[in-house]
């Protein structure tokens, strides 16, 4: 990775430096050059004078000068030519690639220890001390996002995201699988929750309107320490896992918006089942016709108005009336007492839930 870092800076200096131009690794070896011809092959003038200890020299027609890596002088840069000119394009160079090294370990560094710390994949105990080593500050406030791709497109989710957030020491984004992007995004205490909604909103809109790439995101809860990213994580995918059950038509889902339909999702399915045996008469709930449960669901978006249910339906109030009626006869439950129409809507909740084969318990 360090190598194409270095190559992609030397190509730049190639014609402000009317010279070859390159950098050796501590073995020697050419890992960038001007003169790509030169890549691979080993300087042993550069090895006998690195033995002595010098960091800047002149041997075998090129000014060498050594510069830090993860460890001590792991690398070089070295210019064409014996002269002050040589030395001194060295020296600015041998800065430059340092601090651009650094740069890029840093960042890297950062990157793989987030996506650590939200897999789950690095020790509590370790985080602080792998933060302290990064300078990465851990009391700030942090949301997860979880882009799924449903369908289309030829270009990345990855690279549409990353684009979108080019701040890559505030804001990660990496893969976990196909499908799914992962955003770890910075964000200001006490943020409106529905700011973040936007957020997610508008990387929607971007994959759909400029790449035609139709995506869902989670949502998880914000945290404020950095160890609790991973909470965040798993917040996040259970928005989506939760989605694919009750909210089939929805883009954007956050965790703590699930409302009864994330703890219908953590139970046991035998304690579903057993529920369902317990509120209806065998069989009960499915003798129920689809236009009865279409009716059931406009009387439940109405807040168990029968007047505004009947003119949304188009039908005489009489007829709804007779409608639940059945439906009380058949379940023992009237719609038009809430505590009823509570556990009716849970148990529907909990059918469709059944429905989907969860393998859980």
């Amino acid at each position: 990775m360090a190598n194409r870092v270095f190559q992609s800076v030397i190509y730049q200096m190639k014609d402000a430096i009317d010279r070859v131009v390159g950098v050796v690794d501590e073995t020697g070896a050419v890992i960038a050059c001007s003169e790509l011809n030169l890549i691979g092959e080993v300087q042993e003038d550069f090895v006998a004078e690195r033995m002595a200890g010098r960091d800047g020299f002149a041997r075998g027609g090129y000014s060498y000068q050594q510069f830090s890596g993860a460890k001590h002088n792991d690398y070089a840069v070295f210019v064409e030519g014996a002269d002050e000119t040589a030395a001194q394009f060295a020296a600015v160079l041998a800065i430059s690639m340092q601090s651009i090294k650094q740069y890029h370990d840093e960042k890297f560094d950062k990157a793989n220890f987030i996506k650590n710390v939200v897999l789950d994949n690095i020790l509590p105990g370790d985080i602080y001390a792998k933060a302290r080593e990064l300078h990465f500050a851990t009391d700030v406030s942090r949301v997860v996002f979880i882009v799924r791709v449903v369908s289309g497109g030829d270009i990345s989710a990855y690279d549409v995201v990353s684009s979108l957030f080019p701040d890559k020491q505030k804001d990660f984004v990496f893969n976990i699988s196909e499908s799914d992007t992962v955003l770890v995004k910075e964000i200001r205490k006490g943020i409106d929750r529905t700011d973040m909604e936007k957020l997610a909103a508008s990387i929607v809109d971007t994959l759909s309107g400029e790449h035609y790439i139709k995506a869902v995101v989670g949502i998880g809860t914000p945290i404020s320490n950095v160890k609790d990213l991973a909470t965040s994580f798993k917040e996040a995918q259970i928005a989506m896992e939760v989605s694919k059950v009750f909210d089939t038509e929805k883009q954007i889902i956050r965790y703590d918006n699930l409302g009864i339909a994330r703890l219908i999702y953590q139970l046991p399915t035998t304690v579903c089942e057993m529920f369902l045996k317990e509120v209806f008469k065998q069989g009960s709930i499915e003798s129920l016709d689809q236009e009865t449960l279409f009716t059931i669901q406009r009387f439940f978006e109405n807040n168990l108005n029968v007047s505004e249910t009947s003119r949304g339906l188009f039908v005489h109030r009489n007829t709804l009336v007779y409608r639940l009626e059945k439906i009380k006869k058949l379940t023992g439950l009237d719609l038009r007492e809430f505590d009823d129409a509570i556990v009716f809507k849970v148990a529907l909740m909990v059918k469709k839930y059944l429905s989907n084969n969860p393998a859980k318990y």
